[in-house]
């Protein structure tokens, strides 16, 4: 198994870089926020640690390639780093101190380290293949996350970001028959459900639509406390541009629910079926 424990420190650094532009711009009076072609906000804070981040690979990994939010991707490489400056860019425009930082290494198409900082928190995770997640201050003052040994959906709790993404996609009685079936549902959204979930406190997180840049890191740092990271349609990794991670024993009951459709599918009865699910329910009555 190769080694990223350089790239694992790398990463730390890169990680406290950008936590100095951020903290800096957090609740600035002069915060510039523009929005983007898809209508989301962009801030001057998530440029500048992306452009920052980008310079440092350039000097200290010239040769790897780099994805990010803002500027796209760069270069061609089986190691491609990934960054996302700013993970909850609405809370970080509001004043809500839930956002973060994330870092990923992707190589031969698979995140192999990943790091998620968020300093408003005073919390940082990370997690390399083989070597397990950890929480903490520093690479030297860490705690091991583990997800829960939940195994039913009664017992449950689970994350989400919001429920209009649900809507827009048709899918939001599906995901609303999950709710119900689970103990305690809550809107953690963001980074925050997935390190939630490698701690241990949440045992299924979802959203509808993501891109690489919001699951790369994320899905590292969910494998290795034990848990499963998959799209929507049960594909494990982060590259079918939706989530669905657990502590891995809850996985196939919630894809039962969640299981994707193709975009012009808009036929209920095709859906992917299981106890309980919306599908099942309508199949039954008829």
């Amino acid at each position: 198994m190769a080694d990223y424990t350089d790239d694992l420190r790398l990463a730390h650094v890169l990680a406290d870089d950008a936590d100095s532009l951020t903290t800096a711009r957090f609740k600035a009076l002069d915060l510039h926020v523009m929005s983007k072609p898809d209508l989301t906000p962009v801030t001057d804070a998530d440029t500048a640690v992306e452009e920052g981040l980008r310079r440092t690979l350039s000097r200290v990994r010239s040769r790897d390639a780099v994805t990010g939010e803002e500027h796209g991707s760069t270069g061609h490489s089986q190691r491609r780093w990934v960054i996302d400056p700013i993970d909850g860019t609405k809370n970080f425009v509001r004043g809500v101190p839930v956002w973060a930082t994330l870092i990923a290494l992707v190589v031969d198409d698979e995140p192999v380290l990943g790091v998620a900082s968020a300093p408003m928190l005073q919390r940082r995770w990370w997690a390399s293949v083989g070597n397990g997640t950890w929480t903490g201050r520093s690479l030297l003052k860490a705690t091991r996350c583990t997800v829960s040994d939940v195994r039913r959906l009664e017992d449950a709790s689970l994350s989400f970001s919001s429920l209009h993404g649900w809507d827009e996609r048709d899918r939001l009685e599906d995901f609303l028959s999950l709710s119900r079936r689970c103990w305690r549902t809550r809107a953690y959204g963001d980074f925050w459900s997935y390190m939630l979930l490698a701690e241990g406190a949440v045992d299924i997180a979802a959203e509808p639509e993501l891109k690489l840049h919001d699951m790369a890191a994320c899905d590292v740092i969910v494998r290795e406390a034990g848990g499963r990271f998959s799209s929507l349609d049960g594909t494990d990794g982060p590259f079918g541009g939706n989530a669905l991670a657990s502590n891995g024993h809850l996985h196939e009951a919630a894809l039962a629910f969640l299981g994707a459709l193709p975009d012009d599918d808009n036929d209920p009865d095709s859906r992917p079926r299981g106890p309980g699910s919306v599908s099942e329910l309508r199949r039954r009555d008829g």
